[in-house]
């Protein structure tokens, strides 16, 4: 799938304008149930404080947003950051509660905040979806405070390989199963081959690495089918 910027940038787009009502069925489906306890661990390793400024980049319904938010009872400041307006409005409508969680339409490429902005950057299953991988990374190294941390969760690379072999023949069936429960299978079929393309780990390491972050690190979820990487932005 080597699509032009614009292309992927409209293929995204549709994507997304199909599920948004849809989007925690999608995870679940694309999961198998597991993306809810993959989040508490982002959460958990996250670990946030109260006054502590945190920016989630593509943040779908809020679900990190709403967590951390619970876990510091109420007391950090978030901004949801999502680029699709349906998916945004699903979001905030969702959050509405939560005065402590702010919403931005806005692409990953391109943050409207000024620099070292945040102590924690997060992106859940987002990073994948990008139209610029590279300039979104420089984006989430530019609005972090020094002494500032990203972290991301993203379907990754399974290491067992009786478990890649039951996952790999799964996701054969997730366009048909998305079509069933959902009532179309195109954009799992995007889904599914935007995960099959998608940096390994050690990848993934590599680049955050080669952009400025240090001691950058990862955790397998379920022997790998998703991954929290996390790295300092130190000077």
């Amino acid at each position: 799938m080597n699509l032009r910027y614009e292309d992927k940038s409209k293929l995204v787009k549709k994507v997304f304008n199909k599920v948004y009502d849809k989007y925690d069925l999608m995870n679940d489906i694309m999961s198998l149930g597991t993306h809810r306890m993959w989040k508490k661990n982002l959460v958990s390793w996250i670990n946030p404080k109260k006054n502590n400024k945190i920016i989630d980049v593509a943040s779908g319904t809020g679900d990190i947003a709403k967590l951390c938010s619970e876990s510091t009872n109420n007391s950090c400041e978030i901004v949801c950051v999502e680029p699709n307006e349906k998916m945004l409005r699903e979001g905030k409508n969702k959050l509405r509660s939560f005065n402590n969680i702010k919403w931005e339409m806005s692409s990953a490429e391109s943050l409207p905040f000024k620099d070292e902005t945040f102590d924690y950057y997060t992106i859940s299953f987002g990073i994948r979806n990008v139209t610029n991988f590279k300039k979104s990374l420089n984006e989430a190294y530019r609005v972090l405070k020094k002494g500032g941390r990203f972290f991301c969760l993203e379907f990754s690379k399974v290491e067992n390989e009786i478990l890649k072999f039951i996952y790999k023949n799964y996701s054969k069936f997730i366009p048909t199963v998305g079509k069933i429960v959902a009532g179309d299978e195109m954009p799992y079929k995007y889904l599914v081959q935007s995960i099959e393309q998608f940096y390994n780990q050690e990848d993934f390491s590599n680049k955050l690495l080669d952009l400025g972050f240090t001691n950058v690190e990862y955790r397998n979820l379920t022997n790998g089918i998703a991954a929290i990487h996390s790295g300092w932005k130190i000077e």
